[in-house]
């Protein structure tokens, strides 16, 4: 082989694996900027999963924060971090939020379900069934309309959180509000 010959084999190596090192950086550039992506999906969805065991027990649409009744469940999905994330501490337990959406219907943010029933709790001395409770909710609030299960479930959320006392009475479970500064019984 002439020293000719080698050096323009030796040349086409150098362009070779110029050439190669070059597409491997670009390569690792997309593959650094699909990783970033990942990441964020990553805590997206995690977020995502915290909010959904949080509400889990929750049958009753109108507990759920920022989920409106005729809002499609892709839109939720997308959205429900960013906003639970600017409500999270500031309004836990007070009222849920209307978008200009929902504004049509509802002028005012409807209070959350387990709110209303302590109302209604506190309101008689003497224990009151789920059934009672909820005809009376029924009655004083003929836009919500929960069905007897969604009641149920709240009031046992409300006991769970010491807020609401069960009483059984045979085949029969009673409710009545806990006074704040009193040890549950």
């Amino acid at each position: 082989m002439t020293s000719e010959s080698a050096a323009t084999l030796r040349s086409r190596y150098v362009e070779q694996a110029a050439s190669d090192l070059e597409k491997n950086r670009r390569r690792q550039q997309e593959l650094a900027e699909q990783i970033a992506v990942l990441k964020q999906e990553e805590s997206l969805l995690a977020e995502i999963i915290k909010l959904a065991e949080r509400y889990e027990g929750f049958a009753d649409a109108s507990r759920l924060p920022e989920q409106l009744q005729d809002e499609p469940v892709v839109a939720k999905a997308k959205r429900a971090p960013d906003r639970a994330a600017a409500r999270r501490p500031s309004t836990a337990g007070k009222t849920r939020g209307t978008s200009a959406k929902a504004g049509a219907k509802a002028t005012s943010p409807q209070a959350l379900l387990g709110d209303v029933l302590a109302d209604l709790l506190g309101k008689y001395e003497e224990p009151r069934l789920a059934k009672e409770l909820r005809d009376e909710l029924l009655e004083r609030f003929p836009d919500r309309n929960p069905t007897p299960q969604v009641v149920r479930n709240t009031l046992e959320s409300l006991v769970a959180k010491g807020r609401v006392q069960r009483h059984k009475q045979q085949r029969s479970v009673m409710y009545t509000l806990v006074e704040p500064g009193s040890a549950a019984r």
